[in-house]
């Protein structure tokens, strides 16, 4: 599959019951670029990730996935076609093994597919073939983040999502997952959609998204020398 496909998402709004949780929101996510949507809690971050993976209904507004239109489409279709979400808190089953959590994420391809991609996860994450057979409760939160990326990445993902997965993390840990992100979106050729409140996102993202109550404030370009003013736009109001 082609893996160059560009996602854009149009005057999107989206509903919560009554509430309107996303509001209008228009950016795009190309190849190899990282797009940071940075906010507070009930910006409408999640609420938006939640909407481009197919588990909240489009109310109006258009998404696609080069050139194909997945408004209407299911969840599993929308993975299919490679937007993947990694969901808030891991979303892992902590009672399976390792080896169990990653091939869920591959439940939608071959058998070949899962076994070069299960291959991949190996080669990037070396402990998780060292701990293939642990339960997944018996790891650390930053193995178990790790355990939540390789089973996103089982999905052959073009557009790879997640919703804070800095969250209960030490620093230390943060600044080695982002560097794997970073490492990802590089050398697999992924675009990625970042939710997160950590500042620290700015070291690896290309572009930050600004959101309050549900609407865009901002969107520009960032390097690593901005974090401190993000921190204080974003955190210090």
């Amino acid at each position: 599959m082609d893996n160059i496909a560009k996602l854009e998402v149009d005057t999107l709004c989206v509903r919560r019951g009554p509430l309107r949780v996303v509001d209008g929101v228009s950016f795009q996510v190309s190849r190899q670029q990282i797009v940071g949507i940075v906010g507070l809690n009930g910006a409408g971050k999640s609420s938006l990730l939640s909407c481009l993976g197919g588990a909240l209904p489009v109310e109006s507004g258009n998404i696609r996935l080069g050139e194909r239109d997945v408004t209407g489409s299911s969840s599993w279709e929308r993975c299919k076609e490679g937007i993947v979400l990694i969901p808030e808190r891991r979303g892992l089953f902590p009672s399976l093994s390792v080896l169990d959590n990653l091939l869920v994420g591959g439940h939608l391809r071959s058998k070949s597919d899962r076994k070069e991609s299960l291959e991949q996860v190996f080669s990037l994450f070396p402990f998780l073939s060292a701990k293939r057979h642990d339960k997944a409760k018996e790891l650390s939160g930053g193995q178990q983040q790790m355990v939540s990326i390789g089973r996103g990445l089982m999905a052959k993902p073009r557009i790879l999502m997640l919703d804070e997965p800095s969250e209960g993390l030490a620093p230390l840990i943060v600044s080695q997952m982002f560097g794997a992100i970073h490492s990802l979106s590089v050398d697999l050729g992924l675009g990625v959609l970042l939710a997160e409140q950590n500042a620290a996102v700015a070291d690896i993202a290309d572009n930050l998204i600004f959101m309050r109550a549900g609407r865009i404030t901002d969107n520009k370009p960032v390097g690593r020398a901005d974090a401190d003013d993000i921190a204080q736009i974003v955190f210090g109001q």
